[in-house]
Order: structure tokens, then sequence, then C-alpha cells
């Protein structure tokens, strides 16, 4: 087993780079340990050509822009980082002293936060017609490339944030962008939505796709009308399916934690049920408090976590800890004149 870390980052993506940044800050010795082959997280696998708008300081930023400069903020203060190694149990030696396995080696902690997201993830499918066949031919549930929408007819399917503004983003793109939602209300950011109406986008509510055909690739879709019950047909080159994933916790289930549903309890203070153990971001389940799955929201919790396993740790230490300017020794300081938080 390697030396023992202050705190161990479960998962490296927003959330868990913002807390490994601040780790730092508070001079702890940090690892963070990620299943998948990059940072970034669910903004890597999914969405790294979408734009979010929920960060301060940035109007707008594409995903893997952001992810690029939490992962150069988190580097700052050297911690360490392991990609491609999942966490397969987390156990508690004694108070102060855990030990994570994963699917390569063996290290020890004297605190944990689990940053995980929505844990393991794959988007939902649709059980259509045609959905299966064509998936990779025109169907497909992750934008990887917008210049492939260039010029052709987009059908979006879904109701919340994701087909929204990816309705709005390829409108610049696709000849046509069309967008159906089953509901007669979106789950979208109201901005968004009042955008979306204020748009060319053709956006048909209590609508949904029944079947897709085409040869060797995506030309017609098949609407429904689920208010009258009638059906049209669509010509449509490409069809994005934005209606959700499905999330499992994986071994993090195993670990004795108290959970609700699929997301881990956590208390004001961001701890488990396990000492020495947080838990930040969409995979916390606040018992006393209001969840919100925003990366803003992801941030605080990550600062609030990391004082309280610094405390943890320290006891003499304060849970909370001055300005950030008045840290020495950071990377990318502030130069001389300029602003300061």
């Amino acid at each position: 087993m390697s030396d023992e870390y202050d705190v161990t980052i479960i998962g490296a993506g927003p959330v868990g780079l913002f807390a490994a940044f601040y780790a730092g800050m508070r001079n702890l010795k940090t690892l963070v340990l990620e299943a998948l082959p990059r940072p970034g997280g669910q903004i890597t696998a999914l969405y790294p050509e979408k734009y979010i708008y929920d960060v301060g300081g940035f109007p707008a930023i594409l995903g893997r822009d952001l992810v690029t400069e939490l992962y150069k903020q988190a580097g700052q203060f050297g911690a360490d980082f392991k990609f491609n190694e999942r966490v397969e149990s987390l156990e508690m030696l004694e108070p102060g002293h855990l030990k994570l396995t994963t699917t390569e080696a063996a290290y020890s902690s004297k605190t944990v936060i689990i940053a995980a997201g929505i844990g393991a993830f794959q988007p939902n499918r649709l059980n259509v017609a045609g959905a299966a066949e064509l998936e990779g031919k025109g169907v497909s549930y992750v934008v990887r490339e917008r210049e492939k929408f260039l010029g052709r007819r987009l059908l979006v399917i879904g109701g919340g944030d994701t087909a929204v503004d990816w309705s709005l983003e390829l409108r610049n793109w696709a000849s046509e962008v069309t967008l159906i939602h089953r509901l007669d209300y979106f789950e979208a950011h109201q901005r968004s939505v009042i955008a979306l109406y204020d748009s060319q986008v053709n956006v048909h509510t209590q609508n949904e796709l029944v079947g897709i055909s085409g040869k060797d690739a995506v030309e017609r879709a098949v609407i429904r009308d689920n208010v009258t019950g009638d059906e049209r047909t669509l010509d449509v080159d490409d069809i994005l399916v934005c209606i959700g994933f499905r999330a499992d916790l994986g071994p993090i289930s195993q670990w004795g934690l108290n959970l609700e549903g699929r997301k881990v309890s956590v208390n004001r203070q961001a701890e488990t049920s396990m000492p020495g153990v947080y838990a930040i971001g969409d995979i916390a389940y606040p018992q006393d408090g209001v969840s919100m799955n925003l990366i803003a929201y992801g941030f605080g919790q990550a600062t609030l976590a990391v004082g309280h396993a610094s405390h943890f740790i320290h006891p003499k230490e304060r849970v909370t800890h001055g300005h950030s300017s008045q840290r020495k020794g950071m990377k990318y300081a502030p130069t001389p004149g300029s602003a300061q938080s």
C-alpha cells in the first residue's frame, strides 16, 4: 500500500477537480481516483461540445474547455491523479485511516471525498422500431462533433436542459432543427426555454417518436401527437436522443454507507455515515437540505467537505479558512495590481 494521503477524492469530474484544488489550498496531500481514462467525468464522456452556462466567470464555456481549466487549477499543488482506476472497496481500518482498493492498487487515506457524479452511467436508449438498428447511423445519444450536423435536418428528443441547449446550439449548424417532447412543459432553465420559443427551432410538445426508418441511415421519423393520436412522418437525417441516463452506484452501494436511492446520504457538513468520509456533487443526498444538480452548487459543497476533512485531520484547524488571496505559492496567482478574491 502506498504512503498515506490526507484526502482521497473519488471522481475527477468538475466538482472532484475543484475539491482537489481546494484541498491543495488547505495544504492537504491529495489523491484523485478516476475510473475513466481522462478528467471531466460526465462532461468529457457525454458533453465535450456542449456549452455550460452556470459557472461563475464564464458567460458560456464549452465543456471540454471548462474541464481543461479545472484540471489545470487542480494540479497546482501537486495532487496525484490516477486514471483508469475504479474504486472497488472502501473500508475503515480505524478512525482516520481508510483503505481504498481499486482495480489496480490499494491506497491509504485519512479522509475520503466521494465526488462520483451519478456513478456509472449509460444513456437511456429509445425503445422504438428502428432505433437500435440505426444507432450510429443517424441515431445518436452524445454529440462529439457539432460539425457533423452541418446542413442536415435534425430531430431532437427530450425536454430537459440537454435537449433544449443542444437544440439552440445546433440550430447554427443544421439546416433545420425540430424538438419534440412528450410532456406539455420543459424541465430546462426558464431563460433557455424562452430562447427556444424565440428561435427558429420547430418545437412540438406532447409529441413522441414512435418509429425510425431508413435503408442504411436515418431517413424518416414517425411522430405521434399524444393529444389527438394522429401520426405524421418527418424527413430527417439525424436524431439526437436526450432522455436521461441510467445511473448505477456500482461498488459504492457495497461500502456500508447510508444511501437514499442511488445517492449517498450526507448531513449539513457533507459527512456520510462513515467517519472521515464525505460526499459532494450529484451523488450526495442532503438529509436536511436541498440537492441541486448544478456544477456551481457542487463547487460550494467541495469547499465545505474539504474544510471539514481538514478539521477532521487537524482538530485545531478551523473548518472555514481565509480568503484565497491569502494563499501563497499559487502557480496562477494574480499579477500585482490585479483584483483578488
